[in-house]
């Protein structure tokens, strides 16, 4: 992808989004900032001139629509979406999970990435040439749950289905779609997940993630990392089932 594409990055308000963001404003995109807090947006952008604000919650269909239509109609093209804003839980067994907090991060997770990954579909369907890519962040627990994360667990497996059918339903359209799954950047979401045991895990700086994402949306057209997985190298993934 040249220099001067536009992507779309939603939680860019503070961890894997933030860093993201502004790795690929450092490397000249431009970059829609999508959150629920415009402070926390507007101190990622820090006046950068590439970076748009556009407070959002994902979870509001009619907002996404909203956002992404303001961000569309200045540039004239989204390239790409790092559909990226997620939640989690304390760490607790299923029965001490209430209906509600299962639904809200099933809520953010889910719907929320599903309506913004419908929305992007929509405007690179349209847009000529056609096409562009979607990135989702998925994360480790897609494949292997830690104990006491039923709601995360839950939530990021089905990301993985989402994934799928975006790649295949994004075929006659060139609109290309991967997942990158990531285990124990250093962010505030990583220090709140539910803990293994009790001592800390090892973690990687997230500069190392941003560096990926950055890496799976600058691929030349036709060529797509389906999935990848970033982690830190002696955390407990492998063999952790």
């Amino acid at each position: 992808m040249a220099d001067g594409a536009n992507i779309i990055i939603t939680g860019a308000g503070s961890g894997i989004g933030r860093a993201t963001a502004l790795r690929f404003l450092r490397a000249n995109w431009r970059v829609g900032l999508i959150g629920r807090h415009e402070q926390s947006l507007r101190e990622t952008a820090a006046n950068h001139p590439a970076a748009m604000v556009l407070p959002c919650d994902v979870t509001d269909p009619s907002a996404v629509d909203t956002a992404f239509s303001a961000a569309f109609s200045h540039w004239g093209r989204l390239d790409a979406l790092f559909n990226n804003a997620g939640r989690t839980l304390p760490g607790n067994t299923p029965d001490q999970v209430s209906a509600k907090d299962f639904g809200d991060v099933i809520d953010v997770n889910v719907n929320g990435m599903f309506h913004c990954a419908r929305t992007a579909f929509a405007l690179m369907r349209k847009q000529d040439p056609q096409g562009g890519r979607i990135i989702n962040n998925g994360s480790i627990s897609a494949h292997v749950p830690r104990p006491g994360s039923i709601a995360y667990t839950v939530s990021k497996h089905a990301v993985t289905g989402m994934t799928r059918s975006l790649s295949l339903d994004g075929r006659p359209f060139n609109i290309a779609c991967g997942q990158i799954d990531i285990g124990n950047a250093a962010t505030e979401l990583q220090r709140n997940s539910p803990s293994v045991s009790a001592d800390p895990e090892p973690t990687m700086d997230v500069e190392v993630v941003a560096d990926a994402v950055l890496h799976m949306a600058s691929l030349p057209a036709g060529a797509n990392i389906q999935f990848m997985t970033v982690m830190a190298t002696n955390m407990p993934y492998i063999g952790r089932g």
